[in-house]
């Protein structure tokens, strides 16, 4: 290392550091931002659910019988002969899901004690650190000592021309503290800086993507709408149970009507043309009556 090292240590690191405070501090807010707009949502969509769920329920399971009775009544008019097209399975509603926002993984651990601002040692000090670690006289056996006296045959060699690199290498290769081979730690704080930099803007997209997806929600837009209805004295909520308490009405009218007819009835096949207009036609396949999820804000 050189003393560039040093100088980015003094002139460069405490400024990154501050910049990833910054940006550590925006992303803690955009996730409260997220956490907060799900509280205010949440709590509307459980309102909501109150209000509505039961009414949606039974609707449902009116749809479910309607459709089993227009399903035999297809049926027994296939039975005699006359061609009809059968209404396509009910969807059943499903309760509002909001998105939930992934736990986020820590940052990279910094290197041990701070920063160290520290000139690298001299050439002459590097290579007598090096004796002390590689000299044969400090072998066990006669194999660890022929590995010493190569080593040292490097060492010597790049002291004579000055290679402060090789003996380096060297002293990093016995497990020697990269601090007294190179210096400070600028590098390898500069290096954690760059990780956690990379980190918190990973993270940073993924919330403001969770917090978009969640301001564009059908749940948020319904919320804002109903709260404002609420704000000028309106019951939106109110209009909405008392609409669907009719529509439940009207089903059971259609199932009292759709458990009695018979194939023979002139009314059977206008009965089920209008379940049609209404469902849409079953598509002739093994899964033509296999039902597929409706959201509970898009239902009729």
């Amino acid at each position: 290392m050189t003393m560039s090292n040093t100088a980015l240590s003094r002139h460069g690191l405490e400024r990154r550091r501050s910049q990833l405070s910054e940006m550590q501090k925006f992303l803690s807010d955009q996730e409260q931002a997220f956490e907060s707009l799900r509280s205010e949502v949440q709590r509307f969509v459980d309102r909501y659910t109150e209000a509505l769920g039961e009414h949606y329920l039974e609707l449902d399971a009116l749809e479910s019988q309607l459709h089993s009775a227009t399903h035999f009544l297809a049926e027994a008019l296939r039975r005699n002969g006359v061609e009809v097209t059968a209404p396509r399975a009910p969807q059943a509603t499903a309760l509002p899901q909001l998105p939930q926002m992934p736990a986020g993984a820590p940052l990279p651990a910094e290197p041990p004690g701070g920063l160290v601002d520290l000139a690298p040692p001299s050439l002459k000090t590097l290579y007598r650190r090096a004796a002390m670690r590689l000299h044969p006289d400090f072998a066990s056996n006669d194999a660890q000592r022929l590995q010493r006296e190569q080593a040292m045959m490097q060492v010597n060699q790049a002291y004579a021309r000055e290679d402060r690199s090789c003996i380096a290498a060297l002293l990093l290769a016995t497990g020697e503290d990269p601090v007294k081979v190179n210096g400070g730690n600028a590098d390898a704080i500069n290096a954690w800086l760059g990780r956690s930099e990379l980190a918190v803007q990973g993270r940073l997209r993924v919330v403001q993507a969770h917090l978009s997806a969640l301001q564009n929600h059908p749940m948020h837009k319904l919320c804002s709408a109903i709260t404002q209805a609420e704000e000028v004295g309106l019951d939106p909520l109110g209009v909405m149970a008392s609409r669907l308490r009719s529509q439940i009405q009207e089903r059971r009218r259609e199932l009292y009507i759709g458990q009695r007819l018979q194939a023979e009835s002139s009314l059977a096949r206008a009965f089920l043309h209008r379940r049609v207009e209404r469902m849409g036609a079953a598509q002739v396949s093994k899964n033509s009556h296999s039902a597929r999820p409706r959201s509970a804000d898009q239902a009729a």
